[in-house]
Parts: structure tokens; sequence; C-alpha cells
């Protein structure tokens, strides 16, 4: 496909100014940055909630949980509402839901409550993060969008990683309410900007798959029900059982409507490309092992190891910190390999750190022998974001891309909200609270699962073509004769 016979609404894609190129980059990147933030941020603050709201470990995943599945069941949503009604107009539709409901959960005062906001904050960053990189796709030029996607990636990498850090800081020193209150002044600050500085785009005008909405959202809270319930209610319970088995057939519901439907949320075509389905395999399963074990680590921190939630943020630094070292070189090496060997190299730096984690644990390991493994981990995450949206967007389409990005950061989402599902379940089948000890009983097999996640994302990525993110050369004189997602096409 030439660009000439792309859809008139993509026509514009990179002819920005310089001017909207670095506005395009500042507010997509600022509201991508408080989405990302937020699934992790509430982790250090974790133990004070539970002290000043109560609830149990389960009502603790759905702190997490709520925000994750609303956020990957209505992302693909998301992006199909920008296509129909402007991506502009429902991005900051989304930057507005967002902040609004990080006010709610400010002022909640029950977990319930909590709970019931986080999952409103998830759907606003659903819309948020698939038309962010949509606008700022629209917004660069073709010959600097690797360097831009790189950036923007090596944010969503930073913004997750840094999730335990902000939160223990801001906890240490205000509450743990103001997680949610420094997103309000952000917000209402952006969204007259993006307004006023991004350009207005539309995508095919194709009608909205409430029907698969809806059949994806019951199925993936049926599993995650099941798995979050699962050591408390009993296995074999009707509510495990029922969330476990009924989750799984309407799921299968769900693909069957895709596969029927004239206009499917997710078209189930794009998965017959061999590098998409790669990515989202690797990437759901990156999101289980390290998405669970931060969860779960953050609470070692200051459970077990007695220290307060600045302190384990300021000793997490070792992890979150590494993006912001690592992934400018990650950056500059997959430009000149193409992106499946950093990615690869990623996920094996990630998987070897959780099993170095996972052998020396001890309730009172000393953080200098805990150093390495974190280091390997934020080495890791570093080289998996910075190529990732660049290597996502060579696989498809122009026309694809806004579907394509939701699509992957869906996936993503998902794994997030089933990784910490599962592992918080391995922690409960062999551990618990009654004591450090027991508490590391818990964690040191959640490691493990967690690092064989890692493991089975790697060999998930070995499929994508090597040269999926290597960018395709352009003819002198005229336009190239293909885009980067019909030459992996044609190539897989």
């Amino acid at each position: 496909m030439t660009p000439d016979s792309a859809p008139p609404e993509d026509r514009s894609a990179g002819k920005g100014t310089k001017g909207t190129v670095g506005w395009a980059v500042l507010v997509t990147g600022v509201a991508s940055f408080m989405a990302g933030l937020d699934n992790l941020v509430i982790v250090t603050a974790l133990p004070t909630i539970r002290e000043e709201l109560g609830g149990s470990l389960q009502d603790l995943e759905w702190t997490v949980n709520a925000y994750t599945l609303s956020f990957a069941v209505l992302m693909m949503l998301g992006a199909a509402v920008g296509d129909r009604f402007g991506r502009r107009k429902i991005f900051v539709v989304g930057l507005l839901l967002f902040t609004g409901a990080s006010a709610a959960a400010a002022v909640a005062p029950g977990i319930n409550e909590l709970v019931a906001a986080r999952a409103v904050q998830g759907a606003g960053a659903a819309l948020i993060m698939p038309l962010s990189l949509t606008l700022l796709t629209a917004a660069v030029p073709a010959e600097k969008r690797g360097a831009m996607l790189g950036i923007y990636g090596a944010i969503n990498g930073l913004s997750i990683a840094g999730g335990p850090l902000a939160g223990g800081l801001i906890v240490e020193h205000l509450s743990w309410q103001w997680i949610f209150w420094v997103n309000v002044p952000v917000g209402l600050v952006f969204a007259p900007f993006a307004l006023r500085k991004l350009a207005e785009s539309r995508g095919p005008a194709a009608r909205l798959d409430v029907t698969g909405t809806v059949l994806v959202s019951v199925a993936l809270f049926g599993i995650v029900l099941g798995l979050v319930e699962g050591n408390s209610s009993g296995w074999t319970s009707p509510l495990v059982l029922g969330g476990l088995v009924g989750g799984a057939a309407v799921l299968v519901g769900f693909v069957v409507w895709e596969l029927r439907s004239r206009e499917p949320m997710l078209p189930m075509g794009m998965f017959r490309n061999r590098a998409f389905s790669a990515i989202n395999a690797g990437g759901i399963l990156m999101a289980v092992g390290m998405f669970g074990t931060i969860f779960l680590v953050t609470q070692f921190m200051q459970n077990v190891q007695g220290f307060g939630p600045l302190e384990a943020g300021v000793r997490m630094l070792a992890w979150t910190a590494m993006p912001v070292l690592v992934a400018p070189f990650a950056g500059i090496v997959s430009d000149r390999t193409g992106g499946r060997p950093v990615v690869v190299l990623g996920l094996i730096l990630m998987t070897i750190g959780l099993a170095w984690f996972a052998l020396l644990l001890e309730p009172d390991t000393g953080f200098a022998a805990q150093l390495p493994a974190f280091m390997l981990c934020g080495a890791g995450m570093a080289c998996f974001y910075a190529p990732l949206m660049n290597l996502t967007m060579s696989t498809v389409r122009v026309e694809e891309h806004g579907i394509a990005s939701g699509a992957t950061a869906a996936t993503r989402e998902v794994g997030a909200a089933l990784g910490v599902a599962l592992l918080a379940s391995v922690f409960s089948a062999n551990g618990g609270y009654a004591s450090r000890q027991h508490f590391v009983d818990g964690l040191i097999p959640a490691l493990w699962v967690a690092s064989a996640a890692l493991a089975l994302a790697a060999v998930a990525m070995l499929f994508t073509p090597k040269g999926a993110a290597t960018p395709q050369p352009q003819a002198a004189g005229g336009p190239a004769a293909k885009t980067q997602g019909d030459a992996v096409l044609a190539d897989g």
C-alpha cells in the first residue's frame, strides 16, 4: 500500500511542524505517563491503605486490578471511539475522566469506594493511552518516528517502573490520598493544551463493537475473580469455578463474535501476522511476571524488612532508575539491529533477575544482595519498552495503527491483572502475612512463576521477524512502495 492509498484521515500523518511535534510529544507524553504511573503507584501505599481503610489481600488486589481490568477491556473501544468521533476530542474526554476519578479516589471513605474510583480511572486511561500514541504518530515526520516512539516507549516503561518510588515518596511526606490528588492539577492544565495544540484526526467511521466489549469485559472479570478468590473461597467453590470456567467460555464467545462481526473491535485477522501475534503474546507474559512481582516485592520490603513507604521506594530505585540509563542505548541499538534482539535481551535479563532474587531471598536478606537482581530487572524493562512501540507500529499498516496500539497495550494490561491475581494466588497458597518467614515462603514460589512467565515471553518474541522494526528504505524522488507494516506482512 502506498501512502496515497491510505485513508484520507491519515494522509497528514507526519507533516507536523517543529512546534506541533514538540507539543504533541509533551502533551501525549505527560498524559500517558500519568496513566502508566497509576498502574502501580498505589502498591507502595497498600500497607498504609490496609491500616486506614481495612481490607484483606483480595481487597488490596482489587485496588490494582480494578484499574488494570477496566484499562484493558476498554482500550480497544477507546481507540474505536476516537477514530469515529475525533481522536483529540476523545483524548481530552479521557484525560478529564481520569482526573475526576483521581479526585474521587482521593476522597474515598472505604476500600470499596476506592476500588470503584480506580475502575473509573482505568476507563479514563483506556481513552488516553491508545489515542496518545496515534496522535503522536500522526504529528511526527516518518523519518523521526522511530526516535519519538522510542522516547514514548521509554516514558511508558519509566512510568510503570517508577510507580512504587513515586507512591512511597508521596505517602511518606504527605498521605496516600495525595498519590491521586497530584493527577488533578496536571489533568486540568494539560486538557486545554491538548485542545489547542494537537491536530484533530479521525479514522474510518466504523460501528462501535459494544457487544464485543461487553463479552471481553465479562470474560476477563470472571477469570480474574476466580484467580483472586481461589485460595480464600476454595478452588472448587461455585464462585471460583463459575468465574474461571464461565470466564473462559465467554472469552471463546468473544472470539467467535469477533470472527463473525463485520466491524469487530479486535480484528482477529491481525493475529495471522506472526509478528503482531508474537508481540502480544510476549507482552502479556511480560506483564504477568513483572506486575505481579512488583505488587508483592513492595509489600515484602515493608511487611518483612520493616521499611517505610519512602525507604521501600528508594530501594526500588535500583530497579526503577535503570530504564532512564539504559533506554537511550537500547533505542540506538534497536535502530541498528531491529527491535527483536533488544526486546529478547530485555526479557532474558528480567528472567535472570527474578530467578536470582528467588534464590537468595530470606527475611533478613540485605539490600546489597538484592541490588544486582533489581538492576537486571530494571535494565531488562528498558530493553523491552524502548523499541516496543516502533516494533508494534512497524508490523501493521498505517490505517491499523490505532487498533494495533490499543490491542497491544490492552494485552499488557490484561497480563498485569492476571499477574497480580496469579502471583498473589501462588503467594497465598504457600505463605501469607502471619510472620516474616511465612511471607517469604509465599513470595519465593511466586517469583519462580514470574521468572517462568518472562522466559516464555522471550521465546514468544523470537517468533517476531528479525527486521520487523528496521525502517524500510524509500526510493529517491518518490514515496516508499510499501509501509513498514506491508513489508512485514509480506515477510511473514
